[in-house]
C-alpha cells in the first residue's frame, strides 16, 4: 500500500505540488542524518549506548569538518552537520564500539583499574629489587611505600621491598597489562567492527550551494574545518599559516614550555626540526620521557618539554624526572614572553574519571595562580585526539575513554582564559587515518593554531 493524496486537498495548480529544486542545500545549513543501529539478525536496536563518530568530507577540495553525535537512546541517533564550503560532500559515520562493548569497557575500569601497571627500581647497597606500583594497589600483607605528592596530593604506592628504604626507590616505568576479559568478549573487539576497518552507513554524497553564508549562532556547529588542507577557525582567533621564518619571527624572545605526554613531544619535535635555527640542547636525558630543551640563541627563543607525573607508561623514567605539572606551573614566573603548552590525557584512560579529575584540578589551580601574577602569560591546552584501535589500545586508550576525558578537560579549564586546540575535531575531520600521534599535515596545522594564539593577526 502506498499513501494515498489527501481527499481533503485538492489539485489546484503545479506549483502546489513536491519541486526538486527547493532541497537544495547552502553553506551555513545544518543538516541532520537519522541512523537507525541493527544486530547481526538485521533486527532493529531498541537502546543506545553505541560509539560513533562522524565526519563530512570532500578530498579533492582538502575538505572535512566534525560532525555532532546525539544518542536518542532507543537505537536510534542524528548525525549533525553544519555545511561549510561550496561543493560537494561525503558523510562518513563510523561505529567505534557497540554499546555492548561499552559496558565491557566500564567494567574494566571499575574492576580492573589497575590492568597497567608499574614497577619501580630500589637499590640500596647491593640489593638491587623491584616493586610494583600504582595510584591504588590491591590489599597485600606487603607494607606500602606512600609517594602521594606533598603539595598536589596527587596518589603514588609502592609495594615496599623488604629489607629496603622507601628512600631507595631510583626510577618508574611501565611494567605490564593484564587483559580481563571474559569467554567471548574478546570478539566484540575484532577487528571486522572495531573502527578504522569498517563503515557501518553508505557514504552519500550531495552538492552545497554559496548562496546562503550564514550560520545561526544557535545552532550547533564545529570549532573549525579543513579547505585546501588548512585548519579554519569557526569562532575566536583566526588560523594563520606560517613557514619556518614567519615561525622563528612569531617566536622571536619567546620561552615555550611545555608539560605533558607523547603528543606534546611530539610537538617539540616538529618545532625542533622545521624551526631554522634551533638546535637541542644536550641534557643527556631520555628522547621519550625528558626534559628535552632546544634553543635559538640569535633569536633568543627557548624550547622545553618535560613529562608529566605518574601515571606515565615510559620507561626507565628517573625518579627526579617525575614532575607534576602544578608544581612545575608555580616556578613559572610567567610574562607576555612565555607560552605553557599542556597535554595530558592518555596516560589517565585505565583510571577512574575521578583520578583524572584530581588531576586536571591541581592542575587548573596552579594555571589560575600564575595568570593572576602574570595576566599576559598564554596557556594553551591540547585535547585529546581519535587513535587506530588495535586490542590493546581499544582496552587501554579506547576512543571511549578518550572522548570522555576530552568532555571533562574542556570543562575543567572553561573559564580560565586558556586557549584550546581542538586535536578532537582537528583529527575526526582529516582524511588521515586516525592515529595516537597524528600525521604531520595535522601537526604542521596544530603548530599553525598554537602560533596564531601567540601571534594573532593584526586587530585580533
Amino acid at each position: 500500500a502506498w499513501p494515498k493524496y489527501p481527499s481533503i486537498k485538492k489539485f489546484s495548480s503545479l506549483p502546489n505540488t513536491s519541486h526538486p529544486a527547493c532541497g537544495s542545500w547552502h553553506i551555513g545549513d545544518q543538516l541532520e542524518v537519522l541512523i537507525q543501529m541493527h544486530d547481526y539478525h538485521c533486527r532493529p536496536k531498541n537502546y543506545g549506548g553505541d560509539v560513533l563518530l562522524a565526519s563530512l568530507h570532500n578530498r579533492a577540495l582538502g575538505a572535512g569538518a566534525a560532525g555532532k553525535v546525539v544518542d536518542h537512546l532507543n537505537g536510534t541517533y542524528s548525525a549533525v552537520f553544519t555545511l561549510l564550503w561550496n561543493g560537494s560532500a561525503k558523510i562518513e559515520v563510523t561505529l567505534v564500539h557497540s554499546s555492548e562493548a561499552v559496558e565491557v569497557l566500564s567494567r574494566q575500569t571499575s574492576e580492573h583499574p589497575d590492568r597497567i601497571y608499574f614497577k619501580s627500581l630500589f637499590w640500596s647497597g647491593s640489593k638491587t629489587l623491584f616493586a610494583n606500583c600504582n595510584v591504588c594497589l590491591r590489599p597485600s600483607k606487603a607494607p606500602l611505600c606512600n609517594y602521594t605528592d606533598i603539595h598536589t596530593g596527587e596518589p603514588w604506592f609502592c609495594y615496599k621491598p623488604k629489607n629496603v628504604s622507601c628512600d631507595a626507590r631510583i626510577n618508574h616505568s611501565k611494567a605490564g597489562f593484564i587483559k580481563n576479559l571474559r569467554p567471548n568478549e574478546g570478539n566484540l573487539f575484532s577487528p571486522l567492527i572495531h573502527s578504522g576497518v569498517m563503515y557501518f552507513l553508505c557514504v552519500f554524497f550531495f552538492f552545497i550551494d554559496e548562496l546562503n553564508s550564514t550560520m545561526n549562532s544557535g545552532r550547533w556547529r564545529p570549532s573549525g574545518f579543513y579547505y585546501k588542507g588548512v585548519w579554519r577557525s569557526l569562532g575566536g582567533t583566526e588560523v594563520r599559516e606560517f613557514n619556518p621564518k614567519q615561525m622563528t619571527q612569531c617566536l622571536k624572545g619567546k620561552q615555550v614550555h611545555m608539560y605533558g605526554d607523547s603528543t606534546i613531544r611530539q610537538w617539540f619535535e616538529y618545532l625542533n626540526e622545521v624551526l631554522p635555527n634551533i638546535k637541542q640542547f644536550g641534557l643527556h636525558t631520555s628522547k621519550q620521557t625528558g626534559p628535552l630543551m632546544a634553543l635559538d640563541y640569535t633569536n633568543n627563543i627557548m624550547v622545553m618539554f618535560r613529562c608529566h607525573g605518574p601515571p606515565i607508561r615510559f620507561s626507565n623514567v628517573p625518579i627526579g624526572g617525575l614532575r607534576y605539572i602544578a608544581n612545575e606551573l608555580e616556578r613559572v614566573i610567567g610574562g607576555p614572553d612565555t607560552v605553557i603548552v599542556l597535554g595530558i590525557w592518555s596516560h589517565f584512560s585505565t583510571f577512574p574519571m575521578e583520578v583524572y579529575i584530581r588531576r586536571l584540578m591541581s592542575i587548573r589551580i596552579a594555571v589560575v595562580k600564575l595568570l593572576a601574577r602574570a595576566p599576559q602569560t598564554l596557556v594553551i591546552v591540547r585535547t585529546a585526539n581519535l587513535k587506530a584501535l588495535t586490542l590493546y589500545e581499544t582496552l587501554t586508550n579506547s576512543d571511549w575513554y578518550s572522548m570522555q576525558r576530552d568532555k571533562a578537560l574542556r570543562a575543567v579549564f572553561k573559564g580560565t582564559g586558556v586557549r584550546l586546540v581542538d586535536a578532537w575535531e582537528m583529527t575526526l575531520a582529516h582524511n588521515l587515518p586516525h592515529n595516537l600521534h597524528p600525521d604531520r599535515p595535522i601537526i604542521k596545522n596544530m603548530i599553525n593554531v598554537l602560533l596564531s594564539y601567540v601571534c594573532p593577526a593584526k586587530g585580533r
